[in-house]
C-alpha cells in the first residue's frame, strides 16, 4: 500500500495532471495521493501559491483585489478546459476566495486561508479529472482526514491525536483517495498552514496515519544528489540514504524533500521513494532506516543553506559563570528569535540564526542592547551574510582525517572558514563561511570526496 505525493511542478498544468494520472492508473498499490497547488509552468512563471499570497497582501493593504482574483481564476480556468471537467468548480473556487476576503479579519488567519486554496482546488478538480476516466476517486478535505493541528499560523503542528482518524482512511471504499497538503484544521475551526513546502508533511502525516508501506514524493528529479546540479554538472547520484543524513541535507537547503517531513516517517520507519513524473519508470534515491555503507564513500552529500546572522560575544572566565548561557538564550525566547547552532569555548560564545527573523522589526539591535546589558560581555561581534556548509555521511564516523581532507580542500579555495560545528555522532559537520564562498566550498568538497 503506497501513499504518493505529488510536487508543484508535478501538477503545473493539465499536461502534467494527465501524467499524474497514467502514473496512478498504472500503480493500484497507490491507495491515497497527496497533491500540492500548481507549480510554475516555465522559469519566468509564478506558482498558484504566491499568487493567493498576493491577493491577500492587496486585501490587507487595502488595494483592489479584482486583478488577482481573475488572475488565479484563469489558472485553475485552463487546467479545468483542458482536462474537459465540469466548469462549476470554477464558480465554487471564486464564492470560497470571495467569502474569505469577506470574513476573515486576521490578517494571518487570512493568508493561511487564501493560501491553502492552491492546494484544495487543485485536490477537487484532479478528484473530478479521475473520475471522468473511470477511476474511482474521491475528494478528502485535511478535516476530514483527521488532519488537527496546532492553531499557530504558518507554522502548524500536527495533534498526535490526529492519526487514529487518519487511519480510518483506509476503510474508504473509493479506489483512491485525492488529499489536499499544506495546511490542517485547528481545533476552533482555523484553517491553519505548516511551514512552505508543507505538501511533503501532509504526505509523510497520511503515509504514517494510514500506515503505508511506502511513501513516493514525486518531483521533477529522479534522484537525489550529493551536491547541488546546478553547482555540478554531473553530481554523484544518490541510491540510497537514511533518514539521519536526509534530515540533515534538507535542513541545510537540499530542496527537494521537507526536512519536517522525514520525522513522521522515521517514527514508523516508513521508507521514501524519490520518483520523477516525467520519468516513473526510474527507481529513484531510497530514504531508508539503515543502509550498506561504502568505504571508500565516506562523504554522502554537501549542502550549503543561505541567510544567516551569528552573535559572537568575549568574556573572560565565561565558563565559570553558571547560567551564562541560559540567560543569552532566554533573551532569544523574549524576542521570539530561535537559533540553530551554538558553537563555543571557554571564553568566547556564539549563536547563529537565520536572518529572515530580524527582517520585518529592529529586534537584532535590542537583543545586542539586552545581552550588552545584562551579561556585560568584554566585546560582541554581530556577522550578516554568513550561509552554513553541511558536510554529511554516515561513513565518517571514527574515520581519521575527514576534518583535515575538508579543511584543505576549502583552504585551496582559500575559503575563510568563521565557524565549526560537529556532533558526537560524527555523520555530521557544519562548516559557517561567508556567503560568496557558497559555491566554490561545494565545487571544492565535490572533487576531493568524489
Amino acid at each position: 500500500m503506497k501513499v504518493a505525493k505529488f510536487g508543484g511542478s508535478s501538477l503545473s498544468n493539465a499536461t502534467q495532471i494527465k501524467k499524474v494520472a497514467s502514473i496512478v492508473q498504472n500503480d493500484k498499490d497507490i491507495k491515497t495521493i497527496v497533491v500540492s497547488a500548481p507549480g510554475k509552468r516555465c522559469d519566468d512563471d509564478v506558482k498558484v501559491t504566491d499568487m493567493l499570497i498576493a491577493l491577500c497582501t492587496n486585501k490587507i493593504a487595502g488595494l483592489d483585489t479584482e486583478e488577482a482574483l481573475t488572475e488565479i481564476l484563469m489558472r485553475y480556468k485552463s487546467i479545468v478546459e483542458e482536462l474537459s471537467i465540469d466548469s462549476s468548480l470554477l464558480d465554487n473556487f471564486e464564492s470560497i476566495l470571495r467569502d474569505y476576503l469577506n470574513t476573515i479579519e486576521d490578517n494571518d488567519y487570512l493568508l493561511d486561508a487564501l493560501k491553502s486554496r492552491g492546494e484544495d482546488f487543485n485536490a477537487q478538480l484532479i478528484s473530478a479529472y479521475f473520475n471522468s476516466l473511470g477511476i474511482s476517486a474521491k475528494y478528502v478535505s485535511p478535516e476530514e482526514a483527521g488532519i488537527r493541528v496546532t492553531n499557530t499560523p504558518a507554522n502548524a503542528r500536527l495533534l498526535p491525536s490526529s492519526y487514529n482518524e487518519i487511519n480510518k482512511l483506509k476503510d474508504y471504499p473509493e479506489d483512491v483517495l485525492v488529499i489536499p497538503g499544506f495546511y490542517g484544521i485547528a481545533d476552533n475551526g482555523n484553517i491553519v498552514t505548516f511551514a512552505r513546502g508543507g505538501s511533503d508533511i501532509t504526505g509523510a502525516i497520511i503515509a504514517r496515519g494510514i500506515r503505508a508501506d511506502i511513501y513516493e514524493n514525486y518531483t521533477d528529479a529522479s534522484h537525489i544528489y550529493a551536491a547541488h546540479p546546478g553547482i555540478i554538472e554531473e553530481p554523484y547520484k544518490i541510491e540510497e540514504i537514511t533518514y539521519r543524513e536526509m534530515r540533515e541535507l534538507a535542513y541545510a537547503g537540499f530542496g527537494i524533500f521537507h526536512d519536517e517531513a522525514l520525522e513522521p516517517l522515521y517514527q514508523e520507519k516508513i521508507p521514501v521513494m524519490i520518483r520523477n513524473t516525467n520519468e516513473p519508470h526510474i527507481e529513484g534515491t531510497k530514504i531508508v532506516p539503515e543502509r550498506k555503507l561504502n568505504p571508500d564513500i565516506p562523504v554522502i552529500g554537501f549542502s550549503c543553506d543561505e541567510g544567516f546572522t551569528s552573535i559572537s560575544l568575549h568574556k573572560y572566565l565565561l565558563n565559570k559563570e553558571i547560567g551564562f548561557t541560559r540567560r543569552i538564550l532566554q533573551i532569544l525566547e523574549d524576542y521570539q528569535i530561535s537559533y540553530e547552532h551554538m558553537p563555543s569555548g571557554i571564553d568566547d560564545i556564539s549563536i547563529i540564526m537565520r536572518s529572515n527573523q530580524f527582517e520585518n522589526n529592529n529586534s537584532l539591535d535590542k537583543i545586542i542592547e539586552e545581552i550588552d546589558l545584562q551579561l556585560e560581555p568584554e566585546w560582541i561581534e554581530v556577522e550578516e551574510d554568513l550561509s552554513l556548509l553541511f558536510i554529511v555521511g554516515l561513513g565518517m564516523a571514527r574515520q581519521v582525517g575527514i576534518v583535515s581532507r575538508v579543511t584543505a580542500a576549502l583552504a585551496e579555495e582559500k575559503v575563510n572558514i568563521r565557524m565549526m560545528n560537529q556532533g558526537s555522532t560524527e555523520y555530521s559537520m557544519m562548516f559557517a563561511i561567508q556567503t560568496n564562498d557558497h559555491e566554490p566550498s561545494i565545487r571544492a568538497l565535490f572533487k576531493e570526496f568524489f
